[in-house]
């Protein structure tokens, strides 16, 4: 199974000085850039396995499994999503400083869940997948609720685990900057030829692919 990312915006105007923090790391009902809406209750499980293993959420500094900042606490599901408190290690983890300054001036102001999908309903008709049943695995401070490497890593995770659709293709297109009926006439012709060589798709053709939409529109 693969790890997706999915960030959202944070406020840090709950954060102290001691580095302790207040926030959602992902909200229900609402329709991101993906075409995806987590489903209320998608970390039900998840969250019931931890607490029962005993294991807490890690925070990890931009989803980086070798640089873990702090740790979350007190994780649950209310009627907004999942909010939990979070204490960065500011005294042992340079990073943690880091994202601790960034937030404080609000120049960082994502928090993004990692995770893995266990079940999801695909609609034909409209392109919306609902996320039922979520793995949690960390937590991240992000420097932007949208990034190009959590867009690559979800982009690569779709392809490999074949959920990923013509919409999604056309979404990656209209952030680029390209019109609809030029996202649209792309699809047509890249996406199949995409797909037939997943296998071989790396980060740095992807990233190279978004660069090139990006500089197409300048």
């Amino acid at each position: 199974m693969h790890i997706q990312t999915k960030s959202i915006e944070f406020k840090a105007d709950s954060l102290t000085e001691q580095g302790s923090f207040s926030g959602y790391g992902s909200v229900f009902g609402v329709l991101d850039s993906w075409d995806d809406i987590v489903a209320p209750g998608a970390f039900t499980k998840s969250l019931q396995s931890l607490a029962s293993k005993g294991r807490a959420v890690p925070i990890l500094w931009q989803h980086d499994t070798e640089n873990p900042i702090g740790v979350w606490s007190d994780l649950k599901e209310d009627s907004v999503g999942l909010f939990g408190d979070g204490s960065l290690w500011l005294d042992d983890a340079p990073s943690a400083k880091l994202a601790y300054k960034g937030m404080q001036s609000r120049a960082i102001t994502g928090l993004s869940i990692g995770y893995i999908t266990r079940s999801a309903d695909y609609d034909q008709k409209t392109g919306i997948r609902t996320l039922k049943e979520l793995d949690l695995i960390e937590i991240s401070v992000v420097t932007s609720p949208a990034n190009d490497e959590a867009r690559i890593t979800n982009f690569k995770s779709r392809i490999a685990e074949g959920s990923l659709t013509e919409r999604d293709f056309e979404n990656i297109l209209r952030d680029a900057g390209f019109s609809r009926s030029d996202a649209v006439a792309i699809t047509n012709h890249g996406f199949k030829s995409l797909l037939q060589r997943d296998a071989g798709v790396r980060s740095d053709e992807i990233k190279a692919v978004f660069d090139a939409f990006s500089i197409a529109k300048i």
